[in-house]
């Protein structure tokens, strides 16, 4: 055989019509192929719905279009192209169907159950043959799928070794010649099984009596009408393969497709039944008479073996012509001398060779054994393999109950979950995180109306005639995000249990009284933020953007603002993500920068900010374990600079320097070298709902054993409530590296503020020679301070030195100009 045989033959330009055509017109052939490639192993109802499926998946999607120059045809390609096209595609699409799915490698669509057709309910299969159907299934089970395909073409298309070769390399089958040795070893196995004898009783006497071998009793009859040996003929395929002397069924002259073989014109040749030669016993047809194109193939007695290219099938009867038989479907008698050969459109098709042998079971060459050939490839034909034939059975009904009731309770279970995902607290319902309404009055739901948010224009600002939150405009990329609004209107009204909420001290946290003012809205650092401000607090809603990293559930913060000024309206908090923090600024800050206030020679950074007036992040000492840093924020208006700083509240506190009677924003020098040895004790007033922190000195003190000059500080944190304050005395030695010492802190105590201005504090005090003294310092307005306890000592003046052993403990108090007598902070 050439290595040409190996190549895949072209079929030819085909549009989809032809292919069309050709798939509606030949449907149950293309189906019953399909089948019998499938590994039987998918089960015969898997098996009849995918090979329904990939007929029908086989069209083109548009033309296919053919070798430039056509290349001189074969005789074995005397084929529709349509036809061959959509053969092609569903042998190779069975292939693919029959590979197993691994792991690694990229399923197929053919390895999937069909989505069309589908039955539901009923299990379909064709109708059950006998014990030869069910031995050929069994040996084709055990072929592997390339053997299959090789010999359902040869059996039931009729086609050549060298056309098997071609189609089956076309198809995607990578070793085609293995392919045709597994069908040669079916073809030995169905030759034993004819000439074993186990099916010979069933020629012998089927249908219409016992048939007289040609030209005598128990003398065979040569091949060939005339007696003579069979000599080769012009057009003949003398390349046929012939292994056991018999000859297999090969294309002659025409392409088999979809008719079927047994019983239609091509076979000829008279066989002598028992009403004479030229007479079929059976219905006294004449031998002679017209073909009929529809004859059954697999009638025992009937079924004439095909003749394999390159030599005769059996002989002919005595005094016919040879080529002018006709095979009965009705019942009529085929003795062994009837011809299995072919003639088509009257033209003489036998394949030439030598004179045939001796058949395999000791019979005469050309005679018929059909128990043979019963169990071979004409069974092919037969209803056991037609999947258009089918039955019809049910399911298994009690396990379908079984999982019907599975079913209905996954639905009902699935519809719960859903249910639950849009219900408060487990997703993003119409209002996100929201608690249900408890109310349904019209003004409460007029507050929720995203609609109904005040929006103030950028430019209102510059005319107004105060400048505090109600003029900030509407900013960020999703001040039109009406869904997000809703949310955070509705978790703001009725925060669920998964929401995390936070209000600094003193602040109210139920909904807003009427339609807040939307400040901002957008994306920031991975999470959707609304900021909103009803004219009491300023509220902070956050929630994460699907699929961001670290991603935690909604948040809801509350910080009160009212009666903020220019100042204390200059920044709120956007964000807090990774120890840094981002500030939305009012639109009259001109500049912003980064101050450390542990740093006090060292210039601010600038810090920049984006259009809408979102600074860049810049590190927090909110939540900071050490204090090796303290970053302010600094930010310059039309009046001058401020500094504010980051207490973990959505408002940031200021920061002053001086008397409480006329403070001053702490960005002179002296102001920055006090805060740079006490902004470590903020700590202490961190998340206290802090407006504004306020240190001043009020006292010097010379130490003792001529230790230098130290010096008293008091910081007050006055909050947005008005209640709650606190207050600090620390007291700083000489030494400027040295962090002040905490040496009296009271909360609620008016000391040190601006209705009483006084303080009053002391410390027990190492001097660098090691002696211990208690050190006090009052106010100016203190004229004598005395101490009492475990250490005796008086001054007059608002300062005291007195000696004093190592953990000792004494009483402080002092007496005011006035007379009066007042105690130490505590």
């Amino acid at each position: 055989m050439s290595t040409k045989d190996l190549v895949p033959w072209p079929v030819g330009p085909v549009d989809v019509e032809q292919a069309e055509a050709a798939l509606v017109e030949r449907y149950p052939r293309l189906v019953r192929i399909a089948y019998l490639v499938l590994p039987p192993s998918l089960g015969r109802n898997r098996r009849v719905l995918t090979a329904h499926a990939l007929v029908q998946r086989s069209l083109p999607h548009r033309r296919v279009p053919g070798p430039a120059v056509p290349e001189p045809r074969l005789t074995e390609d005397a084929v529709d192209p349509g036809y061959a096209f959509v053969r092609g595609e569903v042998l190779r699409q069975a292939l693919v169907a029959g590979l197993p799915l691994r792991r690694l490698a990229l399923p197929r669509r053919a390895q999937f159950p069909p989505l069309l057709p589908h039955v539901w309910g009923l299990r379909l299969f064709p109708r059950v043959g006998g014990a030869d159907e069910l031995a050929l299934d069994q040996r084709l089970s055990r072929l592997s799928g390339p053997g299959r395909a090789a010999y359902v073409l040869r059996g039931l298309e009729r086609q050549g070794d060298a056309e098997v070769l071609r189609v089956l390399a076309a198809a995607g089958v990578e070793d085609p010649a293995s392919a045709l040795s597994e069908a040669d070893a079916v073809d030995t196995a169905d030759s034993l099984d004819g000439a074993d004898g186990t099916d010979g009783a069933a020629g012998a006497g089927a249908r219409g009596g016992p048939a007289a071998p040609v030209g005598g009793p128990g003398s065979p009859r040569p091949a060939g009408g005339s007696g003579e040996p069979p000599t080769d003929r012009p057009g003949s395929d003398s390349g046929a393969r012939a292994d056991d002397g018999y000859g297999r069924t090969g294309r002659v002259g025409e392409q088999g497709g979809p008719r079927r073989d047994a019983g239609d014109g091509g076979r000829h040749g008279a066989g002598q039944g028992p009403g004479g030669p030229g007479a079929d016993g059976a219905d006294g047809r004449a031998y002679g008479g017209p073909p009929q194109r529809d004859g059954r193939a697999d009638r025992v007695g009937e079924q004439g073996r095909p003749v394999r290219s390159g030599q005769h099938g059996g002989a002919g009867s005595a005094g016919e012509p040879t080529g002018h038989g006709a095979a009965a479907d009705g019942g009529g008698t085929a003795g062994p001398g009837r011809s299995g050969a072919r003639r088509d459109a009257g033209r003489d098709v036998d394949g030439a060779g030598g004179p045939p042998g001796p058949l395999p079971g000791g019979g005469a060459p050309g005679s018929f054994d059909p128990g043979r050939w019963r169990s071979g490839v004409a069974l092919l034909e037969s209803e056991e393999f037609d999947p258009c034939a089918l039955q019809a059975r049910p399911t298994d009904l009690i396990r379908r109950r079984q999982h019907a009731r599975a079913a209905l309770v996954a639905l009902a279970a699935l519809l719960v979950c859903g249910a639950l995902l849009g219900l408060p607290g487990d997703g993003w319902g119409r209002n996100g995180a929201a608690a249900p309404s408890y109310a349904r009055n019209p003004a409460a739901e007029a507050a929720l109306d995203p609609g109904a948010l005040k929006r103030v224009a950028p430019a209102v600002w510059t005319g107004s005639t105060r400048q505090d939150f109600s003029v900030w405009p509407a900013r960020g990329g999703l001040v039109g995000d009406g869904a997000l609004l809703r949310r955070a209107l509705a978790v703001w009204a009725r925060p669920g249990a998964s929401v995390h909420s936070s209000a600094t001290p003193g602040t109210p946290v139920g909904p807003p009284m009427g339609p807040p003012q939307l400040l901002f809205a957008g994306v920031v650092d991975g999470a959707r933020v609304v900021l909103l401000h009803d004219g009491l607090r300023a509220v902070r809603y956050a929630e994460p953007v699907e699929g961001a990293e670290g991603a935690a559930g909604a948040a809801l913060d509350f910080a009160r603002t009212d009666g903020a000024d220019t100042v204390g309206s200059a920044a709120l908090v956007l964000s807090r993500a990774a120890g840094n923090v981002r500030y939305l600024t009012a639109p009259w800050v001109a500049e912003t920068a980064v101050r450390d206030l542990l740093a006090p020679g060292k210039a601010p950074r600038p810090l920049a900010r984006d259009a809408g007036g979102v600074t860049d992040p810049m590190p927090s000492p909110a939540l900071a374990r050490s204090c090796t840093r303290w970053n302010a924020l600094q930010v310059r208006d039309g009046s001058g600079q401020r500094l504010l700083a980051d207490l973990g509240e959505p408002a940031p506190a200021r920061l002053l320097w001086g008397p409480p009677a006329a403070p001053v924003d702490a960005t002179g020098q002296e102001a920055r070298e006090a805060w740079a040895r006490t902004a470590c004790q903020l700590t202490v007033v961190r998340a206290h709902g802090v407006r504004s922190v306020n240190a001043w000195r009020f006292a010097r003190q010379a130490l003792p054993e001529g230790a230098g000059r130290g010096t008293w500080l008091c910081t007050r944190a006055e909050t947005w409530r008005g209640t709650g304050s606190r207050t600090l005395a620390q007291f700083l030695v000489p030494s400027p590296g040295v962090p002040a010492a905490l040496a009296a802190r009271s909360e609620g105590s008016p000391a040190c503020g601006v209705r009483d201005p006084r303080v009053l504090a002391g410390v027990l005090w190492q001097a660098p020679g090691g002696g211990w003294y208690v050190l006090a310092a009052g106010s100016p307005d203190f004229a004598s301070l005395e101490t009492s306890g475990g250490v005796k000592g008086r001054s007059d003046g608002p300062v005291l030195a007195v000696r004093a052993e190592a953990g000792a403990r004494a009483d402080l108090n002092g007496v005011l100009r006035d007379g009066r007598r007042v105690g130490a902070l505590r």
